[in-house]
């Protein structure tokens, strides 16, 4: 069933039927399950320290392993696939990401669930690459392609956003474990499923695979992640264990960047980002994400911390946006081909930038309308962004380097991420903590230690009782606020530069079968970009045999 004529002809057939679509709903769900298991645990947070008692390192490795195995993994598994089948990563990535969901339900110690986070780590980055270049391989047709990744960024956007509200009911109703537990059903029947459905494809890259060169990038990657996430967590630019990681991971890509520029057959062709579209619609997903994440942080702490809502009401309340998410990847198709990637990305940072400067009028009470306005702008917006910037990269990578191209788009999406913290977070914090560390009439170190956070600062006010604890709670709401203000308008300002980035993309979306309606030009050498539609045709050719 997996030789080459018989993979051949599933993939014919699944890119010239209605089965490709049916093919799209397994890769859906595939990035459903990973994207929801990125939030689900956020809210079950609390229910796990109770329960097993972790250190505060141990807590933040429980958050944190999975994340930061992924982004380090993806181009290893991206470009593995690539060379030596992506159906086959992918399958081998169900079963990892079911076996280590039953790990996680059934841990009983801090240390069972980091590994096993780990390997869930393992898990998604073997299947968030291969659920994208198998994409690219069964929608050869550039508008048709489009519509697919409208639906597959439309789904990665639902399961980010549900995890909270999925997480915060389980945990209400069950125990914290079943937030991993769920996974398991799904994948057991996922992988029969896509082991007889879904096409095998590969790059048509010769050459042994570089495993030096993958496992420069998975640590390099991890390096750059850790670091931004340690000077998200607040530690000094001046700490080593924030500069160590960042330096190290940063010398690491560097090397691997000047091998693979060396390599007789590297593992990602590097020339790729020399193409002002790819590499300007990698920058925007970077910044996309950036404003998105550190956002959502602090947007969630506002919920909870300042409006009193409790977990589950909190993931309600960010519903809108993940329903606005959907509509923009429901309609970017149709939007694509109208505008072309310039102006959708370009108006989609526009629109965002919009709804984060409407969001600055939040105060300390809850204004549900302003919420839901703010929030369905936001999703929509931000969707429409990473759509065009999704397509125009993939389709401007050749086929047989998909894996690849889509494991950079994924990586983007992770730095950008964990940037978006970083940069939000020092920003918000240094808005807020001043006002509270030279508070008068309550101790230097109650408000050294309020200066942390809004819910330390509730903590401390709550020991201090009387007049010095209520004034010490009230300052801390309304710095925080302020700090809110102030990073809202620094996002929008990134936003705004990310408008102007996208003006390097293309004004129209080019596509084989709007250049079979032309006339045939004199010049045929010239008649479509050698980078794109000639390329197209050959990778598709290729992955079918």
């Amino acid at each position: 069933m997996s030789g080459t004529t018989t993979a051949g002809a599933r993939l014919r057939a699944a890119g010239g039927g209605a089965n490709r679509w049916v093919v799209l709903v397994v890769l859906c769900i595939s990035l459903l399950l990973v994207a929801l298991d990125a939030t689900v645990l956020h809210v079950a947070v609390p229910a796990v320290t109770e329960d097993l008692r972790p250190t505060g390192v141990e807590l933040l490795w429980i958050v944190d392993a999975y994340p930061l195995i992924c982004a380090s993994l993806l181009i290893l598994f991206g470009t593995l696939g690539d060379r030596f089948g992506r159906r086959r990563v992918l399958l081998i990535g169900y079963g990892i990401f079911g076996l280590a969901s039953a790990v996680a339900a059934l841990a009983t110690t801090p240390e069972v669930l980091i590994g096993a986070r780990a390997l869930l780590g393992v898990g998604g980055a073997m299947i968030m690459p291969a659920t994208l270049s198998i994409l690219r391989a069964v929608f050869p047709d550039r508008r048709e392609r489009a519509m697919a990744i409208g639906i597959w960024t439309a789904v990665a956007a639902v399961g980010a956003a549900t995890g909270p509200v999925l997480g915060g009911f389980l945990v209400e109703n069950f125990w914290w474990g079943s937030v991993f537990l769920i996974n398991i059903p799904l994948m057991a029947l996922i992988l029969p499923v896509g082991r007889w459905l879904l096409p095998e494809s590969r790059g048509g890259a010769d050459g042994p695979w570089d495993v030096l060169g993958a496992l420069m990038a998975a640590g390099g990657v991890l390096g750059a992640v850790l670091g931004v996430k340690r000077l998200g967590a607040g530690d000094s630019v001046l700490d080593v264990k924030a500069v160590g990681p960042l330096l190290l991971g940063g010398v690491l890509l560097a090397l691997f960047v000047r091998r693979q520029k060396r390599r007789e057959h590297p593992l990602i062709d590097m020339r790729m980002f020399a193409r002002a579209t790819f590499s300007t619609s990698v920058g925007c997903i970077i910044l996309a994400m950036l404003a998105l994440v550190g956002l959502e942080l602090i947007a969630v702490q506002y919920l909870q911390l300042v409006l009193g809502l409790s977990p589950l009401e909190t993931g309600l309340r960010l519903l809108p946006l993940t329903f606005a998410a959907m509509a923009a990847g429901a309609t970017g198709s149709h939007t694509l081909h109208r505008v072309g990637p310039r102006r959708m990305v370009a108006w989609g940072f526009v629109l965002t930038a919009a709804a984060v400067l409407l969001l600055t009028l939040m105060g300390q009470h809850d204004r549900p309308w302003l919420l839901t306005t703010g929030f369905v702008l936001l999703g929509f917006g931000l969707q429409t962004t990473l759509f065009g910037a999704y397509e125009s990269m993939l389709s401007e990578a050749p086929p047989d380097q998909a894996g690849g191209a889509a494991a950079i788009g994924e990586t983007s999406y992770q730095l950008g991420a964990g940037m978006g913290i970083a940069l939000l977070g020092s920003v918000m914090n240094a808005a807020y903590a001043p006002a509270l560390t030279s508070l008068s009439g309550v101790p230097g170190s109650a408000g050294s230690a309020a200066s942390n956070s809004l819910g330390e600062a509730y903590q401390v006010a709550d020991r201090l009782g009387g007049s010095s604890g209520e004034m010490l709670r009230s300052t801390a709401r309304h710095s925080f606020v302020t700090g809110l203000h102030v990073t809202l308008l620094v996002s929008a300002g990134l936003l705004l530069l990310g408008a102007l980035a996208a003006l390097r993309l293309p004004r129209v979306m080019e596509c084989a079968a709007a250049a079979e309606k032309r006339p045939v030009p004199r010049r045929p050498e010239v008649s479509l970009p050698a980078s794109r539609e000639p390329a197209e045709a050959t990778g598709s050719g290729r992955a079918a045999h």
